[in-house]
């Protein structure tokens, strides 16, 4: 039952809704992530709590996408008044321009109006009306610039006095009534551990725990597996694994990551003698490798993760979705509800055992899970690295970017005034944005990542015109192509869950020996702090790195699992310490450890009808002789 299960609603997620059928004869609603041909749009579900739905995006690198399109169904005919919900997503810096310029086009005929050119709001803008006939009516959405034109649905009404909601409750019950969506989430089975988040961490947790027995359902808000070292972000995998005394913590990762993807500083850290002869080899033979952030796509082997965790009997997937609510009973989470970014449907997975590795905590806050945000005062933790007063500064989010010389001259567009200006002074002539290139680090990074992500946009495209088009070198970049921009950003900081361990500074550099340590951190305490030019008047777009030297340390499990939620784990950056602790811990090769162990603290769970803390407490030794055997087949 389970397998059937698994296999059908993988293709339920991960298909679309050619029809949208008028559930009144006067209304018609149009997801627009639903569209049975995205064309080249994308869909953005990284401010789904906020508004309540995914939204597409025509991410075009200042070239117009192609149409996205889809089939609806009218009933009745008349004259319909057409919505947009849209927005200016320039309009927050109060520049003019309007670069998310789009068009609605019914049967190839585009609207009088053309959208995504007021507010700096989500709103729904007016498109005027159209007469339509009973029957089958195909809808595009026409991209006018290729720079980030974004449309979250389409409202066809015969009713010219209505006024679509614009307000979260209001809208999500019209969404409701309007896709006709059941009242009840659907039954997604029971698992004996729910993991939410399908980065490193997500996909060790549930790889781990499926091998040794578990049933694991995998939850995953993206169309592809990886989190930060996936494609989408390329984001490379740091942190030294197969560390005294768990030598084979690390295998899995080693396993479902790319093969060489190592950084020479790795290697030669690296204590195995073969692997790093092999890395190198590697290296060399492929330059491209050296590429370990916004490298080409195949450094990052999204098939090579999907392929492994589908190979998993007890291993469920779940693409496409995201986790919007938690039920509990008691301190206990007994089950969570998901929905489908592309149609809205929503499934509820019930569990004994569940782990947040989405990063920003997102599963710890719906089940209420205590948390921190930001640096904590030095009065609190006694780091030398905190500051006096506690703030909410935190590391920002990378949006990298990368060109490609071409073989004749290449066009980009000019993006005055809309896009950030530069000069002589202030331009960066570089040919790759890498991790410096971060913003967001004084913004809340859950509730304004758009707005971050814009930014750097804003300053990715005004700088590449500058250098292209306007600079004193514009010769030496007549032939470079903007070939790739992250739209998912790379984050490294938000929200971070408390467990009965809270991890600080001095505990690593002191090496604090703990009974209880699991994974070894290798990376430097590693802080990033936003840069601010004497040149440049704005708000800063690079970051610094501040180190400090770190011997490995053993970081403890009680950091993993949380102490006022009884049956919830955490892996990932969203763990059990301090902010300045979180420098060390945060990096993908690291946090795929924590993933290995948190699967294998699940089996013990299991075996011994115990929680997370239970583990701790009486069963600690079997998870030690897990993690002295490792779990992965790593492919050297």
């Amino acid at each position: 039952m389970m397998n059937f299960f698994r296999a059908t609603l993988i293709v339920i997620v991960g298909t679309l809704s050619s029809i949208a059928v008028c559930k009144t004869p006067a209304t018609i609603f149009i997801e627009a992530e639903s569209f049975s041909d995205r064309g080249g749009w994308v869909i953005d579900q990284q401010v789904m709590d906020i508004m309540g739905s995914a939204y597409l995006l025509a991410h075009g690198l200042g070239n117009p996408v192609a149409d996205a399109q889809t089939t609806i169904k009218v009933l009745s005919e008349g004259n319909y008044r057409v919505w947009v919900r849209t927005r200016d997503w320039v309009a927050p810096w109060k520049v003019e321009g309007a670069p998310g310029k789009f068009q609605l086009l019914i049967e190839d005929q585009p609207l009088a109006n053309t959208f995504g050119t007021e507010s700096a709001e989500w709103h729904w803008q007016n498109g005027g009306s159209v007469r339509l006939k009973p029957g089958l009516t195909r809808i595009s959405l026409h991209d006018l610039t290729g720079f980030e034109g974004r449309c979250d649905a389409i409202i066809l009404t015969t009713d010219h006095k209505f006024s679509p909601p614009n307000q979260f409750e209001e809208l999500t019950d019209f969404r409701h009534k309007y896709l006709g969506l059941a009242d009840e989430p659907e039954d997604a089975g029971e698992y004996d551990l729910v993991v939410v988040g399908g980065g490193m961490a997500g996909i060790c947790a549930a790889v781990s725990a499926a091998r040794l027995g578990c049933s694991v359902a995998l939850i995953q808000n993206r169309p592809v597996l990886g989190g930060n070292n996936s494609s989408e972000v390329r984001v490379g995998l740091s942190g030294l694994i197969y560390q005294e005394p768990y030598m084979n913590l690390g295998s899995l990762v080693d396993e479902i990551g790319p093969v060489g993807h190592w950084s020479l500083w790795e290697a030669k850290q690296d204590s195995n003698a073969v692997r790093s002869k092999k890395i190198f080899e590697i290296i060399n033979s492929n330059p491209e490798k050296l590429e370990h952030n916004a490298g080409p796509e195949s450094n990052y082997r999204d098939d090579k993760k999907l392929r492994i965790v589908l190979a998993e009997e007890n291993l469920s997937l779940f693409l496409n979705t995201h986790v919007l609510r938690a039920e509990k009973e008691g301190d206990q989470i007994v089950a969570v509800v998901g929905r489908s970014i592309i149609t809205g449907k929503e499934y509820k997975f019930k569990g004994k055992l569940f782990a947040d590795c989405t990063g920003d905590g997102n599963l710890g806050i719906l089940a209420k899970a205590e948390f921190r945000v930001g640096r904590e005062e030095k009065s609190m933790t006694g780091e030398e690295w905190a500051p006096k007063e506690a703030d909410l500064l935190v590391m920002g989010t990378s949006v990298q970017w990368n060109s490609k010389e071409a073989e004749s001259l290449n066009y980009f567009p000019d993006t005055s005034p809309w896009a950030v200006q530069f000069t002589e002074q202030t331009s960066f002539k570089v040919n790759k944005g890498d991790w410096d290139w971060e913003t967001g680090a004084n913004q809340n990074q859950i509730t304004e990542i758009e707005k971050i992500r814009d930014y750097a946009f804003r300053v990715i495209y005004g700088n590449w015109d500058f250098i292209k088009n306007k600079s004193d070198d514009k010769e030496e970049f007549a032939k470079r192509k903007l070939i790739w921009v992250a739209y998912i950003g790379g984050k490294r900081e938000s929200r971070r869950l408390l467990g009965d361990v809270i991890l600080k500074e001095q505990d690593i550099v002191e090496g604090k020996k703990f009974p209880d340590g699991t994974f070894t951190t290798t990376w430097d305490i590693d802080l990033h702090f936003p840069v601010a030019s004497k040149a440049f008047i704005g708000e800063p777009f690079r970051s610094r790195a501040d180190n400090r030297k770190i011997e490995p340390y053993q970081v403890p499990y009680r950091c993993l699992y949380s102490r006022n939620v009884n049956n919830l784990f955490m892996a990932g950056r969203d763990i059990s310490v301090t902010h300045v602790a979180l420098g060390t811990v945060r990096v993908q090769r690291t946090t795929g450890m924590m993933g290995e162990v948190v699967g294998m603290a699940t089996a013990v769970c299991k075996e011994n009808n115990t929680n997370p803390r239970g583990v701790y407490e009486k069963h600690f030794p079997e998870l030690q002789q897990l993690m002295k055997k490792g779990i992965g087949n790593p492919a050297w």
